[in-house]
């Protein structure tokens, strides 16, 4: 496995570089799922614009005034912030490395390296203002396109989707939350998809009626997205190792199976961040990330990956296809549903127990999915059959 991006480089070409330990696999796969996403929607907004389901929209704003007191505060609070950690990161690389995600969500950091960089920043914005200040400032009509609203949707997408995935994956491991409810909600590891993609779905929904964009239309724009940033954020599950790994396998690799690695059967996890098994310790190890599963398990990230792709390519080539409203993400929601749900057949998760039925929160949301999905597949047929718009 490969906890930091230094350890896959490392690994891949030999580069020796110990400042790229700070930079953890798993969140910059996180940081590629959005950026996939973000062009996705964006060619999407793009595609819906030209075909007449969503539109421009004028707005009037202001040129020419002068920074408020606000903004200045605003941008001098951030700069104290990353003043704040990045200088004390400086200072104490060692410690930083050791644990990065304790360093940079602890209350630690470098006053001064604070103020001097919030001073940098509230003078920067200043400065970049005084240069489009106008003696007497004045109003203009501009034009807004749909897919200009990315970045506040990007914004808000994550905070809330990963203020959803952090609650959901409490009260699916509700003993371990009540253990240490701080720890689970402030730590970087420990993510639910589906809350993160139920409340950051929310999130985008409100910005875009806000904007015009109606929910449906809204929908459709994001279903292939969502599914194709699913499959490049499952890669960094992999690759770190962070615990959403299968059930223990130690049946013999299949024949038909017998040109794929070992690990794509059963997989131990070596060094996975995760830390997880910890009596089973990889021999002549030193410091952190020395261990393994003491059992091989299914390496079901990376089969989610495969099947992310490939489902996202179907919804990729069938979206110019499909004209109701509502129908694509239908279609996604069904094909998102059945593969967690199959998934979950071979996926260490907490089960509940009601009323004789066993089965885990995503099982449950799974089926709701593909209910969901029917429903306005089955809406949306209805109610536009015969409408002709161009895609």
């Amino acid at each position: 496995m490969f906890p930091s991006i230094y350890h896959l480089l490392h690994y891949l070409f030999g580069i020796e570089a110990p400042v790229l330990k700070v930079f953890q696999t798993f969140g910059f796969f996180v940081a590629l799922a959005f950026i996939a996403a973000y062009w996705a929607f964006t060619e999407e907004f793009k595609r819906k614009e030209k075909g007449g389901y969503i539109h421009a929209r004028k707005q009037t704003i202001t040129v020419g005034e002068g920074i408020s007191a606000g903004e200045l505060i605003g941008n001098a609070l951030f700069g104290f912030v990353i003043g704040y950690k990045i200088v004390d990161a400086a200072l104490n690389f060692n410690l930083l490395v050791q644990d990065t995600q304790s360093f940079l969500i602890s209350t630690r950091g470098n006053f001064l390296g604070g103020v001097v960089v919030a001073a940098l920043f509230a003078y920067w914005a200043y400065y970049e203002n005084k240069k489009q200040r106008l003696p007497q400032p004045k109003q203009q009509e501009v034009t807004v396109h749909p897919h200009e609203l990315m970045s506040s949707i990007l914004l808000w997408a994550a905070i809330w989707g990963f203020a959803g995935a952090k609650l959901f994956n409490a009260l699916e491991n509700w003993d371990d939350f009540m253990r240490d409810p701080i720890g689970m909600l402030v730590g970087l590891s420990g993510l639910t998809f589906y809350g993160g993609l139920i409340c950051g779905g929310l999130a985008v929904l409100y910005i875009a009626n806000k904007n015009g964009v109606k929910s449906l239309n809204m929908l459709d724009i994001g279903a292939a997205g969502v599914m194709l940033a699913y499959a490049v954020g499952r890669i960094g599950c992999q690759m770190s190792g962070d615990g959403d790994w299968g059930i223990s396998n130690t049946a013999p690799k299949p024949g038909w199976l017998s040109w794929a690695p070992d690990w794509m059967w059963a997989f131990k996890y070596p060094h996975n961040v995760s830390e997880m098994d910890p009596g089973n310790r990889i021999a002549n190890c030193v410091g952190k990330y020395c261990n393994e599963l003491t059992l091989p398990a299914y390496p079901t990230p990376f089969y989610e990956t495969i099947m992310g792709l490939i489902l996202f390519g179907i919804l990729w080539s069938i979206r110019t296809k499909v004209k109701a409203p509502g129908v694509l993400f239908g279609i996604y929601m069904i094909f998102a549903g059945v593969e967690r749900f199959l998934i979950e057949l071979i996926r260490v998760n907490t089960r509940y127990h009601v009323a004789g039925i066993s089965f885990t929160q995503a099982e449950l949301i799974s089926v709701l999915l593909v209910i969901g999905g029917s429903f306005l597949i089955y809406n949306g047929q209805r109610k536009y059959k015969g409408v002709p718009v161009n895609a």
